[in-house]
């Protein structure tokens, strides 16, 4: 822990805390006219809250929270093909535990458990892959969910399956990709964002170079960054420091963790398992071009979709209205903040979730909740 509170001395961040005022002041940020900074990933907008960054910078600065949760953009189709799958007979459904209680339209995964479906929780595509191995005459089933971070270890996991020739492991893949969004909420001419803090972990595995349309076509700068707050702080400092200096560029805050042409093992993986879909629908976002992964048709065997006729492979694709009273779509796309939805706290809640946004350890609307809206560091208020 001594390594990690380094990150964490409030003596650096009131230094930085400064600095960003006297930055933020030389451009003209005002809480009336702010700068508006979007933090994709969700472990960013835990990570902001949970410190309190939001109170203690500099009063122009807002935080627009974006669709960097992969449990809380999947639309809840999804989620009624996985309790279908689920309750296909002699079915071992395998899910990450983030994905048990997101509802669909009739039950979650946690309901469906309930009700008798064998699903069970693991922490990794490796442990599907085990069940598979000692359980021979069952069907396994791995939801194969998350951004380019989790990507390779399924890729790698399908990859394994084909060398042992298992035949009873499939893939329900709903892998998706960080920069269509992203270019989706720049194109949207309702959004206004002046800088981007990147992905950490996803720019762990795709390096920084994927981002670069970002400042070439938008003229908007982009830090990627890592999650502590020092990490977090600096990054909002270089960001705002490009605005000052009319600059826009894909600089790299977290380079202890992320190269910049990303992780070759990883890259390869995908690129054997994987294609782009030609779409993918995004909860709030609708419908967007290459967004989604699908798997390779040498790897068809271990395809969930094409072997069970569901999801993509169904011949007629499901959609699914997200329930009344929903703000989770706003909310992604930063055109609310949680605490406006009518939902928040009220007929939504951790234990009682109306959207994906209250369940997921990544979204906003949890950490709203959590940290009610924001705590300040004891030390640094």
């Amino acid at each position: 822990m001594r390594y990690v509170q380094e990150f964490r001395d409030p003596t650096t961040a009131k230094v930085l805390l400064a600095e960003i005022a006297r930055v933020a002041d030389q451009i003209g940020a005002t809480p009336e006219k702010p700068v508006h900074i979007m933090e994709i990933c969700g472990g960013h907008t835990h990570a902001i809250f949970r410190y309190g960054l939001d109170r203690l910078t500099h009063p122009g600065i807002e935080f627009i929270h974006g669709p960097g949760c992969p449990v809380c953009v999947l639309p809840m189709a999804r989620v009624d093909e996985c309790v279908e799958l689920a309750q296909q007979p002699g079915v071992i459904f395998c899910t990450f535990g983030d994905a048990m209680r997101v509802p669909g339209t009739k039950k979650s995964l946690m309901q469906a458990k309930a009700d008798g479906c064998d699903i069970r929780m693991v922490y990794s595509p490796l442990d599907a892959l085990e069940l598979a191995r000692r359980n021979p005459n069952r069907e396994v089933i791995f939801f194969g969910l998350g951004f380019e971070t989790t990507t390779p270890s399924t890729a790698l996991t399908i990859q394994q399956a084909a060398r042992e020739g298992l035949t009873n492991f499939t893939v329900f893949c709903n892998h998706i990709t960080v920069p269509p969004p992203i270019k989706a909420l720049l194109d949207d001419p309702h959004m206004v964002l002046d800088g981007f803090v990147g992905p950490g972990h996803v720019s762990m595995v795709i390096g920084i170079h994927p981002y670069d349309f970002i400042a070439r076509d938008y003229g908007k700068p982009i830090v990627v960054a890592g999650f502590e707050p020092l990490d977090l702080l600096q990054s909002v400092l270089m960001v705002l420091i490009q605005i000052r200096d009319g600059r826009a560029e894909v600089e790299n805050q977290y380079s202890r963790i992320v190269p910049e042409h990303g992780n070759p093992v990883s890259i390869a993986a995908i690129e054997d398992v994987y294609e782009k879909r030609p779409s993918f629908a995004w909860r709030g976002l609708g419908e967007i071009d290459e967004s989604g992964l699908q798997i390779q048709a040498k790897y068809a065997a271990f395809d969930a979709e094409a072997k069970f006729g569901i999801g993509y492979g169904a011949e007629v694709a499901r959609e699914v209205e997200e329930p009344d009273g929903c703000a989770c779509s706003q909310v992604m796309t930063g055109r609310i903040k949680p605490i406006a939805c009518p939902q928040f706290g009220q007929c939504c809640t951790p234990e009682m979730p109306l959207g994906a946004l209250m369940v997921s350890s990544e979204g906003a609307c949890a950490a709203y909740y959590q940290y009610g809206g924001g705590r300040p560091l004891e030390a640094a208020e």
